[in-house]
Order: C-alpha cells, then sequence, then structure tokens
C-alpha cells in the first residue's frame, strides 16, 4: 500500500518550493498567523509534551524479593515533575502494604530506606530505595 501511494507522487523532488504554503490564519481584522507559525508552536508543543509526559506517574518502582517475606523497592523520579519530592516514602508504605494484603500477612516492617539525588547527564534523577519485610501475626519481632 505504501508503495502504491509512493508511486502516485509526480512532480520533481526536491522541490524549490515550502513544505506548508504561504498562508495566514486571520484571527482578528488586525491579528492573522502564519501556517509556519502554527506548524513552530504545534511542534514545540508535542516535544515539551513528550519530554515531560504529564501522565506519567512521578516515580518509577522496581520491586525484587530477597526472600518469601522480603522485598527490597527501588524508586527514581522522572525528570521533569511538579512535585513529589517527599512522596518516596508514602510510596514505599503504600507498596508494603499492598505486599502485605496480596500475599495474607498481618503487617510489615521497614528494614532499611534511604533516598538521594543521583547526578547524570543530562538531567539529575531524585531516588529511593527500601527493604521491607512482611510480617505474620505469630512472628517475633526483630531485635536492634
Amino acid at each position: 500500500m505504501l508503495l502504491a501511494a509512493c508511486s502516485s507522487i509526480s512532480g520533481q523532488y526536491p522541490r524549490n518550493t515550502p513544505l506548508l504554503p504561504d498562508a495566514a490564519i486571520r484571527l482578528t481584522p488586525s491579528t492573522a498567523v502564519s501556517l509556519e507559525q502554527v506548524a513552530v508552536v504545534a511542534g514545540a508543543a508535542t516535544v515539551l509534551y513528550l519530554v515531560y509526559d504529564p501522565l506519567a506517574p512521578n516515580w518509577k518502582i522496581e520491586e525484587r524479593a530477597l526472600s518469601g517475606d522480603t522485598y527490597t523497592l527501588s524508586m527514581r523520579a522522572k525528570s521533569f515533575r511538579t512535585g513529589g519530592d517527599g512522596e518516596s516514602l508514602q510510596i514505599l508504605k503504600r507498596r508494603a502494604l499492598a505486599l502485605q494484603r496480596e500475599r495474607g500477612y498481618t503487617s510489615y516492617r521497614i528494614l532499611d530506606y534511604s533516598e538521594g539525588v543521583e547526578s547524570s547527564t543530562p538531567f539529575t534523577h531524585r531516588f529511593s530505595e527500601g527493604t521491607v519485610q512482611l510480617v505474620r501475626a505469630d512472628s517475633t519481632p526483630v531485635q536492634p
């Protein structure tokens, strides 16, 4: 189908004429916007959306089982976000509670937790990592 579409193109290529016609959209009697300006703004908005991605979650979570009841949760914040810098512990607790309920445990313990900033080119990223142990009702507490 693509080859059929290409065979229907006529004329000399590359062309010496612009891709967009020299036309404008008249907004008011004294204001008009050229199609070139519309294309530039649309392109910039598309790039901004792809980089910022407002619908993506602020944190990416990687979960790794260390044993049957112990998990490491590694989290990394996306490069561009509005807020969310202090929510990594809250996310860790929320995921630990979800693991506890999914696997039928009565509680969980946070054995280790750290957070910081990872300097990478061209952007820095906040990161956080925690180790969570799921606890049954008959478990004895861990001694410090």
